[in-house]
């Protein structure tokens, strides 16, 4: 696969997270998860940064009309212009526990990770998120939870906890409930710690990895199809997007760099750019 990438927009986040690619609105959303800003993306507009009233861990289209997204204390709705209006918090009483990546099944249902804020405990839950606004708990003991990601025809679910650099895989049936967790794919710390993750229209699973300098792609069966370098340190997730969904965006971090670490790479924290040769699915937005 070409590795032809390119940096989009250096924004300097600390903790770059979640591309989201909205069909309805052909941009791109991410956030930076430890300060009050989120970003935008567009091939007419560029990039964007528009703050906000607080810290943000995921955003992903609404179709009823905005977004819906986490925080750090709770589930959040977004109006066009990105004013949060709280919804509710599964953990109120899990004080260090914040959100972290969230994403929308083949269903158009919600899914959303938390954790541990420091990393060390394992309070960890995945959630699901109806329509209805109704909130499930689906699985429970991760340290640091990333993903979800979900397979063409929906029915399997991948979810990580980057921490024990294992992916997991999960049956998923129509109603959304995951059975059979088995793991998927384990690594090593010379591998990197498998972060934000997406599925390409030949089913295929892309993880970005932090502190592994790239992005890779494994077959539905887990064998590594491809390995593409980036000049990052942390690549922290990956999204298809663009008018024909053949590029992917990925976000990264320039958090815990030294000031040699980020000299050399000027581009840490910024939104990058490749185009592989293989596309991706238009995600569908949030059913409520």
């Amino acid at each position: 696969m070409p590795a032809n990438i390119e940096c989009l927009a250096r924004v300097g986040a600390i903790l770059g997270e979640g591309p989201s690619w909205s069909v309805r609105d052909q941009h791109l959303l991410w956030v930076d998860i430890n300060t009050p800003r989120l970003f935008s993306w567009s091939e007419a507009e560029g990039a964007a940064i528009h703050p906000t009233s607080e810290a943000i861990c995921s955003i992903v289209p609404r179709a009823s009309g905005g977004y819906i997204g986490a925080g750090h204390n709770g589930l959040l709705a977004f109006d066009a212009s990105f004013a949060i209006t709280p919804l509710f918090n599964p953990e109120a009483h899990l004080l260090t526990n914040r959100f972290n990546d969230g994403k929308v099944d083949r269903a158009g249902r919600f899914w959303a990770g938390t954790m541990d804020h420091a990393e060390k405990a394992d309070s960890g839950s995945l959630y699901r998120i109806d329509a209805d606004l109704r909130c499930t708990t689906i699985d429970t003991g991760y340290r640091v939870t990333n993903g979800p990601a979900f397979s063409v025809d929906g029915y399997t679910m991948y979810h990580s906890d980057t921490a024990r650099q294992t992916v997991f895989a999960f049956t998923l049936d129509a109603d959304g409930n995951a059975r059979e967790r088995r793991v998927f794919l384990q690594f090593t710390h010379e591998d990197g710690y498998p972060d934000g993750m997406t599925v390409d229209a030949e089913d295929c699973l892309w993880i970005a990895y932090w502190d592994g300098w790239c992005v890779r792609r494994f077959s539905p069966e887990g064998a590594l199809l491809a390995e593409i370098p980036v000049p990052i340190q942390k690549p922290t997730s990956v999204a298809f997007g663009g008018a024909d969904m053949d590029r992917i965006f990925i976000s990264s971090a320039s958090r815990d760099l030294t000031p040699d670490e980020l000299a050399n790479q000027p581009d840490a924290g910024g939104l990058h750019c490749l185009a592989p040769d293989v596309s991706g699915i238009a995600e569908l937005p949030f059913a409520g």
